[in-house]
């Protein structure tokens, strides 16, 4: 059996490290870790088209990375508990990447 925490590290690993999605999360989830951000917000400060910050914001909260306050357009997103605890795994995944793909932090 996988424990809670090496079980947290591969996911984090995974959609971050291993996917084409990656850079744009880290971006996403060092935004968030400033302060809650609704999808306008978010696609506004990186430049992104709406739709493409909406997808990785699913997939984001479909893992438990990010939590949405509220129903409706410009609901405002925050950093879960699980990835608040956890930010020292998170931030090393993203550094990684970012400085992989040679991209400001």
């Amino acid at each position: 059996m996988v424990s809670p925490d090496r079980r947290f590290r591969l996911l984090v690993k995974w959609l971050i490290e291993g996917s084409r999605g990656g850079v744009t999360r880290a971006k996403i989830l060092l935004l968030l870790r400033e302060g809650p951000k609704n999808p306008h917000q978010l696609a506004k400060a990186l430049n992104l088209n709406y739709r493409t910050i909406t997808h990785h914001l699913k997939v984001l909260e479909s893992h438990g990375l990010i939590v949405r306050l509220g129903e409706g357009y410009g609901s405002p997103y925050i950093l879960s508990e699980e990835a608040d605890k956890s930010w020292s795994v998170l931030e090393s995944s993203i550094m990684r990447v970012l400085e992989k793909k040679g991209e400001d932090k």
